[in-house]
């Protein structure tokens, strides 16, 4: 086992195996059998929770980043 390293602000590292893994998903063919398994979710009977856990994130939340509504 090896000593991680300390990266400063922010883990480089992790960031990039992040995006690497989100990259292969999206390229995979899995996206929408997924999407279709969360709307069923969503609708099903685990929805009532999955709405609860979906505003107690929002309120955590510091609002939407503005990178987003610039797309």
């Amino acid at each position: 086992m090896t000593a991680q390293q300390n990266e400063g602000e922010g883990n480089q590292t992790a960031a990039r195996q992040y995006n690497e893994a989100q990259k292969r998903f999206a390229e995979s063919g899995k996206v929408d059998p997924a999407a279709k398994d969360a709307a069923k979710a969503v609708d099903g009977p685990e929805g009532a929770e999955l709405r609860k856990a979906e505003e107690a994130g929002k309120r955590h939340a510091h609002g939407e980043d503005p990178a987003v509504s610039k797309r």
